[in-house]
């Protein structure tokens, strides 16, 4: 696995982008925690389309804690004797919220992984708020051989909003199953979900904003993903 431990050098572009257009957080489910966050949607949005044209950067959406990402950093907490000397990764992981909650909760390692190199920028500025060291991977997960990287804890939270996305998270996600490991889904009823071989696990009522989800509250739910 190509990855590496954070905070890690890179060019400071990215890093002086998120520090100038977000701010220090602590997400309603997960108070322990302090993210680099977007108070609000449509500056963040703007100011990454601009930086778009001259970067390549895809939207903002490491910017925001979605609920998904909090129910698993949530349950984590709360269940440390799920990750307590375990490795873990994180699929998808956004701005990190649930690789930092695996080793707040005593992981041996975690790895946050995400296509978009921003989100790799804010998760390692958000690693070092909270004073851990998680590894980060840019590689495509999904592309790999079933049942790859090697882990013994695999989580991610809010990845069925496209049909293929989910057909392709969700075989992904049973061939680690499959291989005997624990895998934690977090999902808000994004349109394309099925609980079909799930087990639940826990159900929070997350805030959440107006613009980004229609509604005040979200109600999110962990799942145990079965083979």
């Amino acid at each position: 696995m190509n990855d590496s431990a954070a905070p890690t050098r890179r060019h400071p572009a990215p890093e002086r982008f998120i520090r100038e257009h977000t701010a220090l957080e602590r997400p309603a489910l997960v108070p322990e925690l302090q993210l680099w966050l977007a108070a609000e949607y449509l500056p963040i949005w703007q100011a990454t389309e601009d930086w778009l044209e001259r970067n390549n950067v895809d939207p903002p959406y490491w910017a925001f804690c979605w609920p998904g990402g909090q129910a698993v950093a949530r349950w984590l907490l709360d269940h440390p004797d799920a990750v307590a000397g375990r490795r873990v990764i994180d699929f998808a992981a956004g701005g990190g919220v649930a690789t930092i909650a695996a080793m707040k909760a005593g992981a041996v390692r975690a790895t946050g992984n995400d296509i978009d190199p921003m989100a790799l920028a804010a998760m390692s500025l958000n690693a070092e708020a909270n004073g851990v060291t998680i590894r980060l991977s840019g590689e495509d997960w999904l592309a790999g051989a079933p049942g790859t990287p090697q882990a013994d804890v695999v989580i991610a939270g809010d990845v069925c909003y496209e049909r293929e996305m989910t057909v392709r998270a969700m075989t992904w996600l049973r061939s680690h199953a499959a291989a005997g490991r624990l895998v934690l889904l977090g999902d808000p009823g994004r349109n394309y979900f099925t609980a079909e071989r799930l087990r639940e696990l826990g159900r929070y009522e997350i805030p959440t904003s107006l613009q980004l989800e229609n509604r005040g509250l979200r109600e999110t739910t962990v799942w145990q993903v079965l083979p």
